[in-house]
């Protein structure tokens, strides 16, 4: 990334001694310690000056949350995982030759913590599984909708009857 990142600037939550932190060199990272969860905003620079600078925000978690993720054991690390991914639109000359010849840091494949095919599969599934639900629901309201309408002109029915037939005092069932 060193080929085509100049800087790194983060914004840390304001509680920190100074919030605002640029990191010039790889592996851009900060390490400092905290406890709670708040939005980091990242703001990458590139070595072309034509390029304008990218903005991230990663919500930064310091604490494992039972609910959704489950107790983790003592003693392991909690990893919360984003992935974030910069396009670059038609770059300009200099950019697409710093990009075509970057060599890879590490040698084999790295992996993250999170796989996020297996994240996106779920997610679709959780996805198409509500859109079903949804889906029943509607055709069940729109059931009693019917049913509803049927009901009232009945009832709109006897009323005219009724009406128009004052010696029927009581109403038929309906």
């Amino acid at each position: 990334m060193s080929a085509y990142i100049k800087k790194i600037h983060f914004k840390l939550h304001e509680s920190y001694v100074n919030p605002n932190r640029i990191v010039t060199k790889p592996p851009y990272e900060l390490t400092e310690t905290g406890w709670g969860e708040f939005e980091i905003v990242i703001k990458i620079y590139f070595h072309d000056p034509n390029e304008r600078p990218v903005t991230l925000y990663h919500i930064l978690k310091l604490f494992q949350s039972p609910v959704s993720e489950g107790n983790s054991p003592i003693g392991r690390a909690l990893v919360s995982e984003s992935y974030e991914e910069i396009v670059f639109q038609e770059p300009t000359q200099l950019m697409q030759h710093l990009l075509s010849n970057v060599k890879p840091v590490t040698n084999g494949q790295w992996a993250h913590d999170t796989n996020f095919e297996d994240k996106k599969d779920k997610t679709l599934e959780r996805i198409v599984s509500a859109q079903a639900k949804v889906r029943n629901e509607i055709s069940e309201l729109k059931q009693k909708l019917q049913l509803a309408k049927e009901t009232i002109t009945k009832f709109k029915e006897e009323i005219a009857k009724v009406q128009n037939n004052p010696s029927q005092s009581v109403l038929s069932a309906v």
